[in-house]
């Protein structure tokens, strides 16, 4: 059972305080299968409600539930040796504003083994559901918070600052290799769309004034970005572990659209040393 404040830039602290649970069995052999339930207990966060013209709906978190049932697959005999399975459901509910959101991801893994390196590819599908703005019923899927590392929830690399696991659907796919003991070398790729038009991608992004002068919200062309991602891990020691990457967002169309010419690629990369003491 948990309890958590977050701790909250002063400028953007909602009051968020969440209660719940997880319960989770693990296999012997490193599968597991588990249930986490969420109960906001107070929250001042708002949410954005599709429409013409889109709206803001104040203190709209406060007394959100979210069940995720989630499970990973203990190892295989046979032709299926090689193989892992991953999956995650998630549904949201909030009576007071009307909210049913959904949320899901399902990953399937392959090692190969005998070939030089150990590389593993693992090909995902991870999808949240948007607001649809032919309804009075509020869909958009709130990502809460979540491990934001691509390996984990984060939709792509450098798009996953932009969107935040809400309205948008990823293709993920990632080759791991280990040129040696100490060294891990993956390449990440993620293809990135809006699951609902015209509808809030996150939380407001892409909100603007078209040429008639209406406020608007979200995409008229579901594709948003392409990520590349490459990622070298080392262990120096057995306290010191150095990580660095680099990575590059490609816009879709979707972004180009929104303003008004080609968007430009978005490129970056990071050094990471961390002590264990």
């Amino acid at each position: 059972m948990f309890y958590f404040d977050p701790n909250e830039l002063p400028s953007k602290d909602n009051g968020n305080e969440l209660a719940g649970f997880d319960l989770r069995h693990d296999y012997a052999g490193g599968g597991y299968v588990g249930a986490t339930f969420v109960h906001v207990l107070s929250s001042g966060a708002p949410y954005p409600k599709a429409g013409a013209p889109p709206a803001i709906l104040p203190a709209a978190r406060n007394g959100t539930n979210t069940l995720n049932i989630y499970a990973k697959s203990n190892p295989y005999s046979g032709a299926l040796s090689n193989w892992t399975f991953t999956t995650d459901l998630a549904y949201q509910r909030n009576s007071d504003i009307d909210l049913r959101a959904w949320a899901g991801r399902v990953t399937a893994g392959y090692t190969f083994e005998t070939l030089p390196w150990s590389p593993s590819l693992t090909i995902g599908y991870q999808t949240f559901s948007g607001d649809d703005p032919t309804t009075p019923r509020l869909e958009r899927f709130d990502p809460l918070f979540y491990e934001g590392s691509p390996s984990a929830w984060a939709t792509g690399s450098k798009s996953a600052s932009t969107f935040l696991n809400s309205n948008v659907k990823a293709l993920t796919l990632a080759l791991r290799t280990k040129p040696s003991p100490k060294d891990t070398l993956t390449l990440r790729y993620a293809h990135i769309r809006a699951n609902e038009l015209n509808s809030p991608i996150q939380f407001g992004q892409a909100t603007r004034v078209d040429a008639s002068g209406n406020l608007v919200s979200g995409v008229k062309d579901a594709h948003l970005a392409d990520d590349l991602f490459l990622e070298w891990s080392r262990i120096l020691n057995r306290n010191t572990f150095l990580t660095a990457g680099l990575s590059v967002s490609f816009p879709g169309d979707g972004i180009d659209e929104v303003v008004g010419a080609g968007a430009s690629t978005w490129t970056g990369g990071f050094v990471n040393v961390v002590f264990n003491f």
